[in-house]
């Protein structure tokens, strides 16, 4: 396995990060894998030496932390494991069950803390910005919950990067803790942050963690007969309505064959490729990956292993044309 910094942090994370998603109740999302199920795949993570865990309080209600939760706590030393969540939607029907008011900071964290059964978050994520809430509210709460030792790191999902900026400005002007990360939607079918959001956290030292690097399974498999059918035949890609909403630009074919050939003429799989492609992009820490089968995980971590050369590159990314904003509304 290999490390590296999150950002300019100390942290040192595995180049691999586990998406916990994937790992709560069946009820929540027909395609969520239940405590007895997940379990092999912590497993297998903590074996390679992948020590970056990734979940959020939204992900099954709750109950992915308290399964990510009591895996770690099972399969590892916690002093070795960085356990990242999220907060920010909502985790029940009341007014002061979601955003990022001081209220739900203080009481999401707790709530987080007690499902995960741990004495603090090496990562807590702002999930989305919340343009509702001051966002010296939202810092001030965060910064605090860093000095009373509920927080180790804080990092910010995907937005627009005025709004990053404006909270790595405040954070410094206040002497808060700042945003050591960004998880924010980019992979080959996805590269509008490269515009303005990664040239900001170059230059900030926010380390990069994107999510869906495989655009959600497409580029993961071959361009169907039907290019208008995106379902994969999994029962995540058959019940999800999300997708479309993500990646319904005509060129996004285009890149997918570019990939099939770079993975044809490599003797590995498209997922490797496209994985690679994004260890090898500046300022990406580690992609945040999910898996529902094993071999998806094996998958990333061959990816590790595999250097695209300049020319490779040079045809994945040829195809790509502009999309519009996705991943974020505000």
């Amino acid at each position: 396995m290999e490390y590296t910094r999150l950002g300019s942090s100390g942290l040192s994370v595995s180049r691999i990060c586990l998406g916990c998603m994937s790992y709560g109740a069946p009820s929540w999302r027909p395609w969520v894998l239940d405590e007895r199920a997940a379990r092999p795949f912590f497993r297998r993570a903590v074996e390679a030496g992948i020590n970056f865990f990734d979940t959020a309080d939204m992900y099954s209600l709750g109950v992915s932390e308290e399964i990510t939760g009591r895996a770690l706590s099972e399969l590892t030393r916690r002093d070795e494991v960085v356990l990242a969540t999220k907060l920010f939607f909502p985790m029940g029907p009341g007014p002061n069950m979601a955003g990022l008011s001081r209220k739900h900071v203080v009481q999401a964290c707790e709530a987080s803390l007690k499902r995960l059964g741990m004495d603090a978050i090496d990562l807590y994520q702002i999930h989305r910005f919340d343009p509702a809430v001051p966002l010296d509210e939202t810092l001030e709460a965060l910064n605090d919950l860093v000095r009373a030792g509920k927080v180790r790191y804080i990092g910010a999902s995907s937005g627009s990067a005025w709004r990053l900026a404006r909270a790595l400005s405040l954070s410094e002007r206040r002497g808060w803790a700042r945003f050591v990360s960004m998880q924010n939607h980019y992979n080959l079918l996805y590269r509008e942050e490269e515009r303005e959001m990664i040239p900001l956290c170059l230059d900030a030292g926010v380390g990069l963690i994107p999510w869906s690097p495989l655009a959600r399974g497409l580029l993961a498999r071959a361009r169907p007969g039907d290019a208008q059918v995106r379902s994969g035949g999994t029962t995540r890609a058959e019940s999800d309505d999300y997708s479309p909403r993500l990646y319904d630009h005509a060129s996004d074919w285009d890149v997918v064959d570019a990939v099939q050939r770079v993975a044809q003429a490599r003797g590995v799989a498209m997922a490797e490729v496209a994985l690679a492609w994004l260890l090898g992009r500046p300022g990406v820490v580690a992609p945040i990956v999910g898996a529902t089968q094993l071999e998806h995980l094996e998958t990333a971590l061959r990816a590790l292993s595999l250097k695209l050369t300049q020319e490779e590159q040079g045809s994945l990314e040829a195809p790509y044309q502009p999309h519009a904003v996705r991943g974020f509304t505000a």
